[in-house]
């Protein structure tokens, strides 16, 4: 019986080049998917507002995307949906009382700055998201800094705002953590943060849906996670009266790492595409957000550490290439040795 033939996709245009039977809007079509129960979780823990600001940040991404291509006479892009991934991540790296206005600006730094002036999806050489978190935190630090209680914890805290589980391990007068600041609610999302960053489980959902899709690979997410546990669990911090592994726990499941490790660190563009490359820009990342966390007045160091390791992608897959089947050493050095005469000549 005669197999029907697929059809493959394949476009030269976007990084990174591979012959696929699913498209850009198929791969960023299931991003989606897998952020959907992080998504859930946010809007449970804080409410209706979580969906005005993901509309606002969705829409205006869109839109940008859009008009900034019309007036430069370029293809549309819009429909493979990397703009509204964009939307997505950001407003789940903000905080719910980050105001609608903020999430328009991040829209337009991320899309308009980040994105499209360097070419478009696949040409920017720091992810879109964090790029615009890391603008809006520059510029509106208090509002990116203010934390709303979990409707979870509502009735525990009288206030409207309260400290994050990383605000307080790493408080210069550190003070025991609150009993509602259990690892067992940290895992499940009850706890304030970022909207998107408070449910262990719901984002080890996503990516476990990511990795059947095969979507992203392992290295990159476990070498991060895993060189911060490692670190963490050698260097404990005293004074807090927490054993190493405790202290280790808390720090993976606090903050952003696991939402950044698997959903921003992964990202196609500005992350490297050979193995050996991948792992050595997880563990890069991963001991980046230690020095931040432990010697930065800062608690969370995720956002700089992607963007720092983003920025030697390129470098790291020049110098882990895998030499082509069939090509010596010496046929490797001959050829450099060939091109650097070339060039000279030129």
């Amino acid at each position: 019986m005669a197999m029907k033939e697929r059809d493959y996709v394949f476009d030269a245009s976007y990084q990174p080049q591979v012959r696929t039977p699913r498209g850009t809007s198929n791969i960023m079509l299931d991003v989606i998917i897998a952020l959907l129960p992080a998504l859930c979780v946010g809007v449970w823990a804080f409410g209706m507002k979580v969906v005005l600001l993901l509309a606002v940040s969705v829409c205006s991404c869109v839109f940008f995307e859009w008009i900034y291509r019309k007036l430069m006479k370029k293809p549309k892009s819009i429909g493979d949906l990397s703009a509204c991934v964009t939307g997505l991540l950001m407003t789940l790296v903000m905080p719910v009382n980050a105001t609608w206005w903020m999430m328009i600006i991040g829209a337009f730094f991320a899309i308009i700055v980040v994105k499209q002036l360097y070419g478009g999806i696949g040409k920017n050489f720091i992810n879109p998201a964090l790029g615009a978190r890391a603008f809006l935190l520059a510029s509106y630090s208090s509002a990116m800094t203010t934390w709303a209680v979990p409707t979870a914890l509502a009735g525990q805290v009288d206030a409207e705002t309260m400290a994050t589980p990383l605000s307080y391990l790493y408080a210069d007068n550190f003070t025991a953590l609150p009993d509602y600041f259990s690892m067992g609610n940290l895992f499940l999302g009850i706890r304030p943060g970022c909207i998107g960053e408070i449910s262990a489980l719901a984002i080890l959902i996503g990516f476990a849906y990511l990795l059947i899709r095969k979507v992203i690979t392992w290295r990159i997410p476990v070498s991060f996670v895993g060189t911060v546990a490692v670190l963490c669990l050698i260097f404990g911090k005293s004074g807090t009266g927490m054993n190493h592994a405790e202290w280790m726990l808390y720090n993976v499941l606090s903050g952003g790492l696991l939402l950044g490790a698997i959903f921003m660190a992964t990202d196609y563009a500005t992350s490297p595409v050979t193995p050996k490359g991948q792992l050595i820009y997880g563990i890069g990342c991963g001991a980046i957000t230690v020095l931040i966390r432990y010697f930065g007045s800062y608690a969370e160091g995720v956002t700089y550490a992607i963007l720092l390791m983003n920025l030697l992608a390129f470098s790291l897959d020049k110098h882990t290439k895998v030499r082509r089947f069939g090509v010596s050493k010496e046929d490797e050095k001959a050829e450099k040795e060939a091109a650097k005469k070339e060039a000279k000549a030129s």
